[in-house]
């Protein structure tokens, strides 16, 4: 008999397992205070974080100021807000005793953090036993939208690319999912709007992560 294939699902951290708005607020708003700049807003907070996770320049979100200086000040900040500014997805910890009793479940997240730091935050949600492995943008050349972090987790997973599920909020979430020719879940619970999203043309959109169980056969098929 046919063994069958190992599946793996490759979850994003920030705005798809736990809402981390509160912190993109309260690091722009650190960053602004800090260069005492006089534009910041509640949607230009949530537009930072949208653009560097694409790699777009700030154009028009601040005033004349030094940009590097601002994202040092706005990554401390934010890095440190996640420690108490950041909760759970709702029912999230449910979801994902349920995904992994399927599949091979793997963390990437882009924070500029040692991985051990994630694994506490996990852990302190009650969910690092759920995960096989953990990446941040630490243990990588290039983030995503760059593949490296995806296959990199297959391969300790000891999965191929192609029978992975990527899931995540964001557009690099998607674009690094197609680069390594996974099936790709956008969630409606981080910081990008469905159009945004439906522009990356995933397999799936979802409101939330705790949907996913009653997708995952019909994806992974």
């Amino acid at each position: 008999m046919k063994k069958p294939k190992e599946q793996g699902i490759l979850m994003d951290l920030d705005g798809t397992l736990v809402d981390s708005k509160e912190a993109y607020m309260e690091a722009a708003e650190t960053a602004f205070r800090t260069l005492k700049q006089e534009t910041y807003s509640p949607e230009i907070a949530i537009e930072i974080p949208k653009r560097l996770e694409q790699g777009l320049p700030l154009d028009g979100l601040l005033e004349k100021a030094d940009v590097q200086r601002f994202l040092r000040i706005y990554r401390d900040a934010y890095l440190h807000a996640t420690a108490t500014k950041t909760k759970p997805i709702p029912n999230v910890a449910d979801t994902l005793r349920k995904l992994a009793r399927k599949a091979k479940l793997a963390l990437i997240t882009m924070r500029y953090v040692p991985r051990e730091k994630v694994v506490a935050e996990l852990k302190s949600f009650g969910i690092a036993d759920c995960f096989t492995y953990v990446i941040t943008a630490l243990d990588t050349h290039r983030p995503k939208p760059s593949p490296e972090a995806l296959i990199q987790c297959a391969a300790t997973l000891e999965v191929d690319g192609r029978d992975c599920v990527v899931v995540g909020d964001s557009v690099a979430d998607i674009r690094a999912g197609k680069a390594v020719g996974a099936k790709t879940v956008a969630v409606l619970s981080g910081i990008f709007s469905r159009s945004e999203l439906e522009r990356e043309k995933p397999d799936l959109i979802l409101e939330n992560v705790n949907e996913l169980p009653d997708f995952l056969d019909s994806l992974t098929k």
